[in-house]
């Protein structure tokens, strides 16, 4: 895995002079933030090498390099998913590279299902916590160049940078929520035991991404910040029949409340 990170950021700095302080990854139907980023440079998944290739709808499948809120930015427009049958190595393959190419900080987004009754469709939640339920990407032959055997995750989600978003968020008056979030492997979205389970482990929302990059980074070291959208309810009573495409409309309706707080927020940094 070493070599092949090396060899990925390798490539990337002969094309591309911006050195990222910032690495933002972009979930379902999430990728308009890149409109406000000034960028300089743009790489296609498939022209880099070792590099996964995204096979869901809503996720483009490029490695944006540029500048948003002043400071040097990477951005993926779409990510990759353990259910696309990639080794989870290779779904948090990207952080490991952006970490070697600079960055300090992760920033993520994604698309979930809410299973706490007081959210509604559409709502935003910064991510406080998580409970991973895909397999651990850290499992398997440990090399100490990307940080402790046993990493520490008693603070997955920097509280500097959620307080920071919680004033910006009340600034522009913008609703939000707080809570845990627990990925599963999908692809297949959930039944209401399913829904019901979840929450009685302490889930506020649901998903099929995020932890995995999350734990990757925090054994790297970088401090991190994820913002969930609503985009259906796994809530008794409300639960109905869901889809991919409906869960990009919403996605796309929230994400312009979204993009403000995380443009502000790396500004701030």
């Amino acid at each position: 895995m070493l070599q092949e990170v090396r060899k990925t950021v390798s490539f990337i700095k002969k094309r591309v002079k911006i050195e990222p302080e910032v690495g933002i990854i972009l979930g379902t139907g999430l990728g308009g933030l890149v409109k406000e980023i000034d960028i300089h440079h743009v790489l296609k998944y498939e022209e880099i090498p070792n590099f996964p290739v995204s096979t869901v709808e809503g996720h483009s499948g490029k490695l944006i390099f540029g500048f948003l809120g002043g400071k040097k930015v990477i951005a993926m427009q779409g990510r990759f998913h353990y259910y696309e049958g990639y080794p989870v190595g290779q779904v948090t393959f990207p952080v490991r590279m952006m970490k070697f190419l600079g960055i300090k900080y992760l920033f993520l987004s994604n698309a979930s299902g809410g299973v706490n009754p007081d959210y509604k469709i559409g709502d935003l939640m910064i991510i406080t916590d998580h409970i991973n339920l895909i397999s651990n990407p850290l499992i398997g032959k440990h090399n100490s160049e990307f940080g402790p055997r046993f990493p520490d995750m008693s603070e997955a989600y920097s509280k500097i940078l959620i307080a920071k978003a919680e004033t910006i968020a009340k600034k522009h008056k913008i609703k939000i929520q707080k809570g845990v979030y627990t990925a599963t492997t999908g692809p297949t979205f959930e039944t209401p035991s399913e829904y019901k389970y979840f929450r009685i482990i302490g889930s506020d929302t649901v998903g099929m991404s995020t932890t995995p990059e999350v734990i990757v980074a925090r054994q790297m070291g970088l401090s991190c910040f994820a913002i969930s959208i609503i985009t259906d309810l796994g809530v008794p009573g409300k639960i109905v029949k869901v889809t991919h495409e409906e869960v990009q409309k919403v996605a796309n309706k929230a994400e312009l409340k979204m993009t403000l707080i995380i443009k502000e927020l790396i500004a701030d940094l």
